[in-house]
């Protein structure tokens, strides 16, 4: 994965988050900061738990918030049959951690020299020497360095010897189990998209470019924007209400989307991600896009002819309708009535 050199986050007033793409072989990194250590693939409420805390301490310290990670998944040498599809790509990460107010991203690449190392090594030559760390936070279950030998206790003997604070956060729950990147890949894959929004905090989203499509939806009536997704992860085949956003449009737009095969039309065929944007007629191939999922409609499924296939979609498509215009009003009444009165 590449991350870029800098991000802003989607806050256009927060500063630039600087990101060092090799850090343990970087000479010039952040010193005298508060820092997390950790895979954050995901960035949900319980990763976010913990890098709030991380800012949290680094302000009241005056000094930088950094988060260290790797890349690739450790997982991917110590376990190469085992490394998970990764819920976010570089660039989402970078967003979602530069949003959080970290303000520089350490990565270190991750390969079988890094695997052997010990965790008082790493936390030695890295955290202590090079970066003279303040402190350090991390999950409750948090493991680190050869055999996972580098846990919380661990931490705290080597800082109390060093010179640095570390504490562990606790893990956060979402309906009577631990949030987790591994519960939340499951839901994902079987089309759970509303449970993997409670726990990520956030609607699952994919990101990518518009690419041509074979043009089936126009000729259904239904046109559509077929994305080409940068993901590991696609929820299950089905037929989701989903809001997508384009490069030169600055609002989010509703739309129903179908991922799968369409059976209906083809035998065989490869998968698709396409969406029909309600309302919405301006070409957009080539531009970036990102597909956020709220709800799961239904299975994809066969049809006995292809008019029949038409008019389920614009079921979807109605039923996209509702759920949006019910989410809307929801968050209307939630805002309270004085922000109803500013919008009418």
């Amino acid at each position: 994965m590449s991350y870029p050199e800098s991000f802003s986050g989607s806050d256009d007033l927060q500063p630039s988050m600087q990101v060092f793409q090799d850090a343990w072989n970087s000479t010039d990194l952040p010193t005298g900061g508060w820092v997390t250590v950790g895979n954050y693939d995901g960035i949900h409420r319980g990763q976010r738990a913990i890098i709030e805390r991380t800012v949290a301490a680094a302000r009241e310290h005056g000094c930088p918030a950094i988060l260290v990670t790797f890349d690739p998944h450790p997982l991917e040498i110590t376990r190469p049959g085992e490394k998970p599809p990764l819920l976010t790509t570089s660039v989402q990460k970078a967003e979602m951690v530069a949003a959080c107010g970290i303000e520089a991203m350490l990565v270190v690449r991750f390969d079988r020299e890094m695997a052997e190392r010990s965790a008082e090594d790493f936390v030695s030559d890295l955290l202590v020497r090079r970066m003279r760390i303040r402190g350090i936070v991390v999950g409750s279950s948090f493991r680190l360095g050869r055999g996972r030998e580098g846990d919380v206790a661990l931490l705290q003997a080597l800082g109390r010897e060093a010179g640095f604070e570390a504490h562990g956060v606790d893990e956060v729950s979402y309906r009577g189990d631990v949030v987790s990147s591994s519960r939340i890949r499951l839901a994902i894959s079987e089309g759970k998209v509303h449970e993997a929004a409670g726990m990520l905090g956030r609607p699952y989203e994919l990101e990518g470019k518009v690419v041509r499509g074979d043009r089936m939806g126009q000729r259904l009536g239904w046109p559509t924007v077929n994305l080409g997704a940068d993901n590991e992860l696609f929820p299950r085949d089905g037929v989701y209400a989903t809001r997508i956003e384009f490069e030169t449009f600055a609002t989010k737009l509703d739309s129903v989307t179908n991922i799968g095969t369409r059976p209906t039309v083809y035998e065989n065929y490869q998968r698709v991600v396409e969406s029909h944007v309600l309302d919405f007629n301006s070409e957009v191939y080539g531009q970036g896009v990102r597909l956020r999922f709220y709800k799961r409609l239904r299975d994809e499924m066969i049809f006995p002819s292809i008019m029949d296939l038409s008019a389920q979609i614009g079921r979807d498509v109605e039923a996209t309708r509702e759920y949006f215009a019910s989410r809307r009003r929801l968050e209307e009444l939630s805002a309270g009535p004085s922000s109803v009165d500013a919008k009418s």
